[in-house]
């Protein structure tokens, strides 16, 4: 990125500040610099810096009058101001470095992404072709035989009538580099470089959508979040963060849409999290035909952005040019001055929680975030975390509630399969009520969503002859098979064999597929029902990067008659003409070593339910399960969210597990299993050595996917209520005791995820 450079500073030059500064990728080592008379630098300003015989990058920690260090050198160029971080983005990695138990350097580059790091113009810089003049008629009627392919170059930028780069003129004109090159030697075309900024929207066309009358339910809760936008005097703190408890389809996206544009009236800015990636499009478009007229620019940040976009929507938003920021759990950060409120939709989920260091919460730093501001921040859900509900019951949070749907529409009616009824088939995967129910969808033309939390074919392969099992060489779980690609696949590290046609043990051809995954359902429906028009939405369709948004256009549009699809279809998405939504197997996630397993299932089932009749036709639900009887399955067939609370908050409290306190997980792994194991054991010793007071230590045990990506996994976990406490003591430990090379040490604060 291009800076303004300070005049080069000499060393005799007396300095009236210094600064403290951390230098990018030098495992967070920090220095003391000088800064010269007149040069603007803060807290948050990125600055190059003398080490030894080179110039490096980083970032300025504090500001000083005075340096105990001696042969302070000077600061070699301090970066233009929109290069650097604001002051509450700083003090916000700061918290994180000190809370998630992770080094400063690693919530900074958390903060600051690292294409925003980099100076290089080639992110600001793309080459166009601009059309200086045409020739005649006559000299371009000669080319049709001479050169075809530099008249068709012409001919597209005659019709474009205004500049095109150069890759859209190839593309579209089959024109080479070279044919362009030669058109512009002689002098027919100009090559130009011009900074052009790239949108992730750029091909999509908005429509301007006026606000929505509010109900009832609605406006009261908008009330309420009105008077928490008025700006705060100065020494006044934020209001209470608001929790959001709306039921599926009660219209809580047109409550934020309403509240932003206040905040805009206000002249401010405002930040929307949504929980996934696949969620983005859909509240991008109804964000930009809502907003489309105004002035306020709307910003997209999430991971599946291309450098250049990430890199040019960062700099719409630091500029100020864009006021509105919609992302997946990293727009968090996004460089938003005057800020006047943040909304975590779906609060509950847990793709809000990051699982590389720094392992932080979304929904909390979101929070954290608007206190620091002073701005409101509104948490919605139809399956609030127990840990923001049980905030609204400490008075942290305040509860506002609508329990009705959007002009008194019904809740879907859910019916509950009792899979071990239908044991008579051989390995059912669609219940013959559930296919009843899809023949009449499909000759109503309505449409239907069925739901499998898992891809693939079928999730393992077994031969009946010797009992082997295709497992993965580097993790602890069996192979999947992927029937399209015929292959055995590994969903934790992605290794993948070609999918065997015997016995590899006992060379029996008697090898055959055992479990379902979403493509055996996919092809399950198709085979019955051969007129329909049956689509499949998962990771694995998902690779084309414009997969997920042309099928549900293609859905939305009603080309797709049934839908099988992953958790990506889960939530948040709004079709009217759905009236029908199958769950394949309800209890994948409800058996597993995790204290939050029933609260998963309740969320999810929920959720998925959720997608139904939200049109004018009332919507049915099939909840096929071999664990009928389980509370989280009955508790969501009632939408009962006080009823699951009330039993699942008394488990928590009764063996100490949050939200009474906070958990952290400390994983140990290495490629050598007594390694790991005894690093583990040895650890957990040290660690009790000396242990706040009030924390409950667990025992160093195998984690429940002993083994992943060729490493064997150690768990210990900790549990307390003072976090800040046992972090610092955690952070004291480790620094001390030295591990072999091989064991990789890992720390995460709220755990989500225990396997």
């Amino acid at each position: 990125m291009p800076s303004s450079k300070t005049p080069s500073f000499e060393l005799d030059k007396p300095a009236c500040r210094f600064v403290r500064v951390i230098l990018d990728d030098s495992g967070g080592r920090i220095f003391d610099y000088a800064v010269p008379e007149g040069v603007r630098v803060a807290p948050g300003s990125r600055v190059r810096v003398p080490v030894r015989m080179r110039t490096l990058l980083g970032t300025v920690l504090e500001v000083a009058d005075e340096s105990e260090v001696p042969g302070v050198r000077f600061v070699s160029e301090v970066l233009k101001s929109d290069a650097g971080m604001n002051p509450v983005l700083l003090k916000l990695a700061s918290w994180m470095a000190d809370y998630y138990c992770c080094p400063l350097e690693t919530a900074l580059r958390a903060v600051l992404p690292q294409v925003i790091r980099k100076s290089e113009m080639t992110h600001q810089q793309r080459q166009m072709v601009r059309l200086v003049r045409m020739p005649e008629e006559a000299v371009l009627a000669g080319l049709e035989k001479r050169a075809p392919l530099q008249l068709g170059a012409l001919r597209m930028l005659e019709a474009q009538g205004g500049p095109m780069a150069v890759s859209e003129l190839a593309k579209r004109s089959d024109a080479s580099h070279a044919v362009v090159r030669a058109l512009e030697k002689k002098g027919w075309v100009a090559v130009e470089a011009e900074r052009v900024e790239r949108d992730p929207s750029r091909h999509e066309h908005f429509v301007e959508a006026p606000a929505l009358e509010l109900n009832a339910e609605q406006a009261l809760v908008f009330e309420r979040v009105c008077a928490a936008l008025e700006p705060r005097a100065e020494g006044v703190a934020a209001p209470k963060p608001f929790l959001l408890h709306g039921v599926t389809g009660s219209g809580k996206t047109e409550i934020y849409l309403q509240a932003i544009q206040k905040v805009l009236e206000q002249g401010r800015s405002a930040i929307m999290l949504v929980p996934e990636i696949s969620l983005t499009p859909q509240t991008v478009e109804r964000f930009k035909s809502r907003f489309s007229s105004t002035q306020h620019e709307v910003a997209v940040l999430h991971s599946h952005l291309s450098e250049g976009e990430r890199h040019d929507e960062w700099h719409r938003i630091r500029s100020g040019r864009a006021k509105i920021v919609i992302g997946a759990r990293s727009a968090v950060f996004a460089p938003l001055e005057n800020l006047g409120l943040i909304v975590v939709d779906e609060e509950h989920e847990p793709s809000y929680k990051q699982e590389e260091s720094p392992r932080y919460h979304g929904r909390d730093i979101a929070v954290l975030r608007a206190s620091i501001e002073r701005c409101a921040v509104l948490l919605g859900s139809a399956t609030p975390s127990l840990e923001s509900y049980h905030n609204v019951k400490l008075g942290k949070y305040e509860l506002l509630s609508i329990l009705a749907r959007v002009d008194d529409k019904k809740m879907p009616f859910i019916r509950i399969i009792d899979m071990r009824m239908e044991s008579k088939k051989q390995s059912p995967v669609i219940s013959s009520k559930l296919l009843t129910a899809l023949e009449l969808r499909i000759a109503r033309k309505e449409q239907s969503i069925l739901f499998l939390n898992r891809r693939g074919f079928s999730t393992s392969m077994l031969c009946e002859k010797c009992g082997h099992v295709c497992q993965c060489p580097n993790c602890s779980v069996s192979l999947t098979f992927h029937r399209a690609a015929n292959r055995i696949v590994c969903h934790i590290c992605g290794h993948l064999a070609l999918a065997p046609t015997k016995c590899p043990e006992c060379k029996d051809p008697g090898i055959r597929q055992q479990g379902t995954g979403t493509e055996r359902v996919e092809d399950v429906v198709q085979k019955i029902f051969p007129k329909a028009v049956v689509r499949r939405l998962d990771a694995d369709v998902l690779q084309r990067k414009e997969a997920f948004r042309e099928t549900l256009s293609a859905f939305r549009t009603g080309k797709i008659d049934v839908l099988v699809g992953t958790q990506m279809i889960a939530k948040g998405l709004h079709f009217p003409n759905v009236t029908l939504v199958g769950i394949i197997n309800a209890d994948l996630g409800l058996h597993i070593p995790d204290y939050r397993a029933g609260e998963r299932t309740f969320q999810l089932l929920t959720q998925v339910a959720g997608r139904a009749g939200r049109g004018d036709v009332e919507g049915e639900v099939f909840v096929q399960s071999y664990t009928p009887f389980s509370p989280a399955i009955q508790f969501s067939r009632h939408h009962d969210f006080e009823g699951f609370w009330d039993q699942e908050i008394e488990f928590r409290q009764q063996w100490d597990y949050p939200p009474f306190t906070h958990l952290v997980l400390v994983s140990v792994r290495s490629e050598h299993q007594a390694r790991a194991e005894f690093s583990a054991q040895t650890l957990a010793r040290r660690l009790a050595e000396g242990l706040p007071e009030g924390v409950i230590l667990g025992e160093a045990s195998p984690a429940p996917l002993e083994k992943s990506h060729g490493q064997f996994r150690y768990h210990l976990t900790l549990r307390t209520k003072a976090i800040v406490r046992l972090s610092r003591h955690l952070k004291a430990v480790l620094a001390k005791l030295p591990f072999p090379e091989d064991v990789i040490v890992t720390v995460d604060v709220d755990a989500y995820q225990l396997m």
